[in-house]
C-alpha cells in the first residue's frame, strides 16, 4: 500500500473556487479508481494551506491516478487558484 500527503499552497481570496474544484476531483477519484482507498481534502490551522490524503493499492492504481482524464480535468480546474507546484511526500505503509 502507497500513501501519500500532498500539500497545496492556495492564492489568498481564492479558498471558496479551489475547495469547489478540489471536492469534485475528490468525489471523481472515490467513484472512478478502485485502486485508491483514500482521497481526502483536508485543512490544517495554517492559512491557504490544504492537503490531500491519499491511500493506493499499488504503484500501478497510483500511475493510473495521476493519467486519469477527471484529474486532468479538475486538477487543470484548481491550477489557477494554486500558490505554486503542490509538495508531494509519498510514503511506504508498514
Amino acid at each position: 500500500m502507497i500513501a501519500m500527503v500532498a500539500t497545496l499552497k492556495i492564492k489568498e481570496g481564492h479558498e471558496a473556487e479551489f475547495e469547489a474544484a478540489a471536492k469534485q476531483l475528490a468525489a471523481a477519484v472515490r467513484a472512478n479508481e478502485p485502486g485508491n482507498h483514500l482521497y481526502q481534502l483536508c485543512k490544517g490551522s495554517e492559512p491557504q494551506t490544504y492537503y490531500f490524503v491519499e491511500r493506493y493499492e499499488s504503484e500501478e492504481a497510483l500511475a493510473a491516478h495521476g493519467a486519469s482524464a477527471h484529474m486532468k480535468e479538475h486538477g487543470g480546474a484548481m491550477g489557477p487558484h494554486m500558490a505554486g507546484r503542490p509538495e508531494i511526500l509519498k510514503l511506504e505503509e508498514l
